[in-house]
């Protein structure tokens, strides 16, 4: 496949979109008005320390928290998640950082896990798994994605952290989602391995995937997101395009949980080249 930079279009729908999301546990408000919304081929990092609501939003998402008050509307059309299995029903997939992939078992059988490809014989009496054809469609996903790993068929517990990571990304893909969410994707991994996992977002979003990324990378966040949410507390604090921010203010919201003006990159590289 042939994959260019892709940018998402201005005025574009958004494909999911969380409007005045809140949830509170006895007196204490885990999330109070919060917006979200991502768009196809669109990087999304949602940023905050810890206890700032990403998490319960993510849930909320995924189908495993209730949220107390808001809507959620996906294609343009208000749903109810209730629980992940349909989240998932609907296109919502979430990669923890515990990847949730089979270590004793090669990269076909994860990729199909809970979905394998079948075979019949017998006139449909008898039906066995198509491993052929799975590490066929494994192949040809892995290319699609630029994922290179020699062997497809070798344990995933041979593979290295980030070759891990891609596969997990990978599976969430092949399931036709609609939005990927993923948890800290560079989290302990080495140089290399961080690389290989931020090329395929950046394959990804060519490809119109819509992506949320939670991380405390502000170098990650710098280079592949479209736009950063800062929540703190539960409450919003910035939603806005990273061409319209840098590191160093990213780092002051996540803290401070104060709204700073955009930052204006072009004005401050003509008055350098002044």
């Amino acid at each position: 496949m042939d994959i260019a930079e892709s940018r998402p279009a201005e005025g574009q729908a958004p494909i999911v979109s969380m409007r005045g999301i809140s949830k509170h546990y006895g007196g204490v408000a885990a999330l109070d008005n919060v917006d979200l919304e991502v768009r196809r081929g669109e990087v999304v990092a949602l940023l905050g320390d810890n206890g700032a609501g990403k998490s319960t939003l993510v849930k909320i998402l995924a189908g495993a928290v209730t949220a107390d008050t808001g809507s959620i509307m996906i294609d343009g059309a208000q749903v109810e998640l209730g629980t992940p299995a349909r989240a998932k029903e609907l296109g919502i997939e979430i990669i923890y950082q515990d990847l949730a992939l089979c270590d004793n078992v090669d990269i076909p059988t994860n990729i199909f896990l809970g979905r394998e490809l079948q075979k019949s014989f017998a006139g449909g009496l008898v039906k066995v798994f198509d491993r052929r054809k799975m590490a066929e469609e494994t192949q040809r996903l892995l290319g699609d994605l630029r994922i290179n790993i020699s062997n497809i068929n070798e344990p995933v517990r041979d593979l290295s952290g980030g070759q891990r990571q891609t596969i997990a990304i990978a599976k969430s893909v092949y399931s036709e989602a609609k939005l990927i969410i993923m948890d800290e994707p560079t989290a302990a991994l080495g140089v290399a391995q961080q690389e290989q996992v931020l090329s395929l977002i950046e394959n990804l979003r060519a490809q119109r995937e819509a992506i949320v990324l939670i991380s405390h990378s502000m170098n990650d966040v710098m280079r592949v997101a479209d736009r950063v949410v800062i929540l703190k507390t539960g409450t919003l604090v910035t939603n806005r395009s990273v061409d319209l921010v840098d590191r160093d203010q990213l780092v002051r919201m996540i803290v401070s949980g104060i709204e700073e003006p955009p930052v204006q990159k072009e004005a401050q590289t003509e008055e350098v080249e002044a």
